[in-house]
């Protein structure tokens, strides 16, 4: 799974979902492009559940970028505590997306392969998803 070295801090709030993603709403580059529809935490799982399905569809060909990290921990306490007694320890790391930003990106394959490769990986996620093109996406959001 997906997660930091290090962090500054052990503990981060939860913040908020609000907005369209600035940076990270261009295929850099590949060829084709996952974006995302809806604000989300997607986490370290499900990032990893998203590459094993289009690595295997398109049998290791091509190349396959990710381009979000987990770098946010989300604590919780354990089951049956009584409230207060701090914030929880962290379980598991997730990685903030917004609306229009780019999560996976492929090359070396044809659009067909490409496409159902990302369908099965969007498949995985637990937001709405649209396959995007390189030159789709220049001036978009």
């Amino acid at each position: 799974m997906l997660m930091p070295k290090r962090v500054k801090y052990r503990r981060v709030q939860r913040g908020r979902l609000k907005g369209k993603a600035h940076k990270g709403n261009t295929v850099t580059y590949g060829d084709f492009g996952l974006m995302a529809l809806e604000p989300a935490w997607i986490t370290s799982n499900q990032i990893e559940a998203a590459r094993v399905a289009m690595t295997r569809y398109i049998k290791r060909g091509g190349q396959v970028w990710i381009k979000i990290f987990p770098d946010k921990p989300i604590t919780e306490k354990p089951a049956e505590t009584r409230m207060g007694s701090g914030k929880g320890s962290p379980e598991y790391w997730v990685a903030v997306v917004k609306p229009g930003r780019v999560m996976f990106e492929i090359a070396g394959v044809d659009e067909s392969l490409a496409a159902e490769a990302m369908r099965l990986a969007a498949n995985k996620l637990p937001i709405k998803c649209k396959f995007v093109r390189k030159e789709e996406t220049g001036g978009e959001q």
